[in-house]
């Protein structure tokens, strides 16, 4: 028997070692409650020294408005002796020596030795754990959203007061309550899933991307609904902790938004139509005006008193410009009506499609044309070159007397897109008109200085923003004019088939 002694001995004295060595505060108490061995951390916790408790009840460590309930509760843990914790589902407090009572957590272990049966209770003070809990339940009631967390059953655990204002319910009615409760029924059975998906990926983001997501009051109402998801991690377990934002109004204004962009766009198919239709119809009866007092001008120009020879001329004057502003509009209103495809062009190819418009009046002006390399983009090539043949004819027209017409054509790629840039030496533009000149029939100098519609840039515009560009300008007067417009970059999902080097 005596090996079996000394074993004995050395293996208590290894386990009070290790109790003594525990950094949470460790009570061992036998059947009676009565406390047979404490460690160091126990003495710091409860702020008795350990010859204060060895040989007293554990109850002194209870609260005294719970130790009638505990020894009851220590006869349930010997009736089933196992490792577990202590009072779940309880909160537990226990007593220090100067009569302040602590939030704790214990955890029971049974312990058989010779002597008897024992049980280690390791005990943890959570006042800290407890603290971050209260001001994190401080945070989620003064959120200005819904918060509703819940656990990884999908119960819900915790709420705030704007949860109750959105939903209807009194905290109390959703405590324990599925998460589906506030979930339209519909969509109930796809939110489990869902939900299931999220526990397996954890992590900030919004929910349902792609999707319109609606809460359901309890009153039975559905309401529009933004959803962000934020994991909660403790020691014990993962919470899922949901911000909900009502966006009725947010909704309400999109589809009015909707409805006047649908209202407007028709108006605007309206409009071009009637341009285009007026100004085609227009034609034919103005020429038959134009004809006959072009004739008129030239058979009894001088042969009449000279006050009619001016009528004349103002009358041949202004059918002459209403063909060109009938001209001009119908071109403006094409843009959008001519059904043509994008495909992949030349910008140079356009480019020399315009100068070639503009031969006569660059061999006129003596306009100098230079250019860098240019790019292929997806456009329709004859309003690409329409484009060209408006700025660059701009450029001769608002030239300066004293030298000669210097326009320079040049590109460069930013962020998947070529900034394109027509740059001339003339009267150049104040700042202040830089939104005005491309208003359709805007102009900025009387037709005896600078013949013109008013609609040439107003129609660079157009064909710009119907390829998915920006156009703007800059300048100062006297400095000269550059022109920006940008269209997109040719990539490989962009190019037909037919264009494909690749098939």
């Amino acid at each position: 028997m005596e090996p079996y002694r000394q074993l004995s001995s050395l293996t208590h004295e290894l386990f009070r070692q290790v109790v003594e060595a525990a950094p949470n505060a460790m009570v061992m108490a036998d059947r009676e409650g009565l406390i047979v061995l404490v460690n160091v951390q126990a003495e710091k916790l409860f702020g008795y020294l350990r010859s204060e408790l060895v040989g007293n009840s554990v109850d002194m460590l209870v609260p005294e408005r719970l130790r009638r309930a505990h020894p009851d509760y220590r006869r349930m843990f010997y009736g089933d002796l196992r490792s577990r914790p202590m009072g779940t589902g309880r909160d537990l407090f226990a007593l220090r020596k100067d009569g302040t009572e602590v939030p704790v957590e214990i955890g029971l272990n049974p312990v058989a030795t010779a002597e008897g049966m024992f049980v280690l209770a390791a005990i943890v003070d959570i006042t800290e754990r407890r603290r971050l809990e209260e001001r994190f339940r401080q945070v989620v009631e003064a959120a200005p959203n819904a918060m509703v967390m819940v656990d990884q059953e999908g119960k819900i655990v915790l709420v705030n007061a704007q949860t109750e204002n959105l939903f209807g319910y009194g905290r109390e009615q959703l405590f324990g309550k599925s998460i589906e409760t506030l979930v339209p029924e519909r969509f109930r059975k796809g939110h489990q899933v869902f939900r299931t998906a999220y526990l397996r990926d954890l992590k900030p983001r919004p929910m349902g991307r792609g999707r319109d997501l609606y809460g359901l009051r309890q009153d039975g109402s559905e309401f529009p609904v933004e959803i962000g998801l934020n994991p909660v991690t403790t020691s014990d377990e993962n919470f899922v902790l949901a911000a909900i934002v009502d966006i009725t109004e947010r909704k309400r204004a999109e589809q009015e938004l909707i409805r006047r962009t649908e209202e407007l766009a028709r108006s605007n198919q309206d409009l071009e139509q009637f341009a285009y239709v007026a100004s085609h119809d227009l034609q034919e009866p103005l020429r038959a005006v134009a004809g006959p007092l072009q004739l008129l001008q030239r058979r009894y120009q001088g042969q009449l008193d000279a006050r009619a020879d001016e009528f004349i001329t103002h009358a041949v004057d202004g059918a002459t410009r209403m063909q060109k502003l009938i001209d001009d509009l119908l071109s403006y209103s094409r843009v959008g009506r001519s059904g043509a495809v994008q495909q992949l062009t030349e910008c140079a190819a356009a480019l020399d499609q315009a100068l070639k418009s503009l031969s006569v009046v660059l061999q006129e002006s003596g306009a100098q044309i230079t250019r860098g390399a240019l790019p292929s983009v997806m456009a329709i090539p004859t309003q690409l070159a329409l484009l060209f043949q408006n700025l660059i004819g701009n450029a001769v027209k608002f030239r300066q007397v004293d030298r000669a017409v210097c326009v320079d054509i040049g590109a460069r790629l930013e962020g998947g897109r070529w900034v394109i840039s027509v740059k001339d030496n003339g009267i150049g533009i104040d700042p202040q008109y830089f939104d005005r000149i491309f208003m359709i029939f805007q102009r900025l100098h009387s037709r005896a200085e600078y013949p013109g519609t008013g609609i040439g840039l107003a129609l660079c515009k157009r064909i710009v923003e119907q390829h998915g560009g920006c156009i703007w300008v800059e300048s100062q007067p006297g400095d000269g004019t550059t022109f920006f417009f940008t269209l997109n970059a040719v990539t490989e999902d962009r190019i037909p088939p037919q264009h494909n080097p690749r098939e």
